[in-house]
């Protein structure tokens, strides 16, 4: 059974940093296209971060420079470096991959 499940959320103030993960069961990593997106209150669904297969890396322009994703094919698992963190980064981020999403970290920034 394909599983991702996500950790790594929390409180955190503006400016500060956040690491979040994500742990593939059922699938690899390393063969299959992976992404976070995020959903904030009242707001719909929006692609952060993306990684192919080949290893081809997009951000959404709201992240560049901030956010960083990375993929550990030992550890078959999905990374997101979250520095300088705002208020409007605020939401729950979801690892997906394909047609297979995870149930979701939530992330506060607040002061």
């Amino acid at each position: 059974q394909v599983q991702l499940v996500e950790s790594g959320g929390g409180l955190v103030q503006p400016g500060g940093s956040l690491r979040l993960s994500c742990e593939a069961s059922g699938m690899f990593v390393s063969i299959l296209p992976m992404a976070w997106y995020r959903q904030a209150p009242g707001k719909q669904r929006e692609l952060v971060a993306s990684i192919s297969i080949g290893g081809s890396i997009r951000y959404a322009d709201s992240v560049k420079g901030r956010f960083t994703v990375s993929r550990d094919n030992p550890k078959n698992a999905l990374y997101l470096q979250m520095n300088s963190l705002k208020p409007e980064d605020t939401a729950l981020y979801v690892c997906n991959s394909v047609s297979r999403w995870g149930q979701g970290t939530r992330v506060t920034v607040s002061s």
